[in-house]
């Protein structure tokens, strides 16, 4: 198994802090603060031997939680550890150009020599991604099969379509319902010092004067491009769509039965791509741990934590306790007929489901088994509490998850 942390990154402060010093995203201090926890825990868990830090992509968070991440911070936490792979999970493609997507990617793992990946997700958040998609028409949106969602999954594919040319060996032209390459794609772009291009270009860029495929520098230091993988995944429309690209998928859903069917299902599919792999490979988890001698205890962090913050006041309303339902809610509650509402948007719900591994050392390696047992992921990602709970106490964490716990799994 592999290890890896999730970092949101957070502007450290408590519930009294964000409302008192409101917006706290707006200051400096808390910025460096954040900046200082993140590099401290990157090294940290370095040295414990966690293999990967990963940064969601979000934006305008002006309450401090989830502020986001960009292509600097990958490169900043990897300039400030040895061997550490540090990328996104996952760039918003929808939001994103392709082309300067492709050549983000290309400078940062050639910065690093490697030790980069690159994440994807659609995108659920409305209050950044409408502001970016404007020019697409494309909005933020649940897998709720609407037009909307139709169209941010159309564009989401498109950009990797895209991606998977630019990363290639070879000019490439492209025209799709978004982007065409050149532009205009029918004439090609002028290109005044085409003799120039003609003798020292890539082969094929230019005709006639104009620019008439596209070759993107630079590539990847990784050939043909870093580990992909896909963001916290529960849909088997996803799950699929990932095997047949050949991307991980680092999936959301809890229950050690369901589980186990998802990671079937992967295999499955992943064979008919012409890949066969044993049962969790290439197929990733989120959790979150908390370590402590009784339920009070850990009840206490997890409702300090983003367990009970972030769910509770800022990821329920997306629909993510869908992903925590239990035996006999779809008596009170069909899928696809009503939510699991806020009234159970519970640290407890959570725990029942699985995705909260805590208790003592053995309570967290009980759980561990159980995961093992039911699909063996090949990557374990820690959702952690960085600006969330105190820093001395996230250290004990992390570091009794790296000596008592992650040796087992390795």
């Amino acid at each position: 198994m592999r290890f890896g942390l999730l970092m949101l990154p957070t502007v450290p402060g408590t519930l009294e802090e964000r409302e008192r010093l409101r917006p706290i995203a707006a200051h400096n201090e808390r910025w460096q603060m954040m900046l200082q926890q993140i590099v401290e825990f990157a090294r940290m868990a370095e040295d414990l031997g966690v293999e990967m830090v990963a940064f969601p992509e979000h934006h305008l968070h002006t309450e401090g939680l989830e502020v986001g991440s960009v292509p600097q911070l990958h490169l900043y936490v990897a300039m400030n550890t040895n061997h550490l792979r540090v990328g996104p999970i996952g760039y918003v493609l929808p939001g994103w150009n392709p082309l300067r997507l492709a050549i983000e990617i290309g400078w940062l793992d050639q910065f690093t020599k490697g030790r980069t990946f690159v994440g994807f997700a659609r995108g659920y958040q409305h209050r950044w991604l409408n502001q970016m998609g404007q020019k697409l028409h494309v909005s933020a949106t649940t897998s709720d099969q609407s037009e909307i969602d139709k169209t941010n999954r159309k564009v989401f594919e498109e950009v990797f379509q895209i991606l998977k040319l630019a990363w290639g060996d070879k000019p490439f032209s492209f025209k799709g319902e978004y982007y065409e390459y050149p532009y205009p794609y029918e004439t090609g772009t002028p290109w005044p010092p085409h003799k120039w291009t003609e003798q020292y270009g890539a082969p094929g860029e230019v005709e006639d004067g104009n620019v008439r495929k596209i070759f993107v520098v630079p590539k990847p230091f990784q050939r043909p491009h870093p580990p992909l993988f896909q963001a916290f995944s529960v849909s088997d429309e996803t799950i699929v769509w990932c095997a047949k690209q050949g991307i991980i998928p680092m999936t959301l859903i809890t229950h050690p039965d369901a589980m186990a069917r998802v990671a079937k299902l992967f295999q499955d599919e992943s064979a008919k791509a012409g890949r066969k792999l044993e049962l969790g490979q290439r197929i990733g988890v989120l959790r979150q741990i908390y370590f402590g001698q009784n339920k009070e205890e850990t009840y206490r962090l997890a409702e300090m934590g983003t367990a009970g913050v972030g769910f509770g006041k800022f990821w329920g309303h997306f629909g993510f306790f869908e992903a925590f339902r239990l035996p006999g809610d779809e008596e009170k509650w069909p899928r696809g007929k009503a939510l699991v509402p806020q009234s159970e948007w519970t640290v407890d719900r959570m725990d029942r489901a699985h995705y909260l591994f805590m208790g003592s050392e053995s309570d967290i390696r009980r759980k561990m088994d159980a995961l093992v047992e039911a699909a063996n992921p090949e990557y374990f990602c820690w959702n952690f509490d960085q600006g969330m709970i105190p820093m001395d106490v996230m250290k004990d964490q992390l570091r009794t998850f790296g000596e008592k716990i992650m040796p087992h799994y390795r």
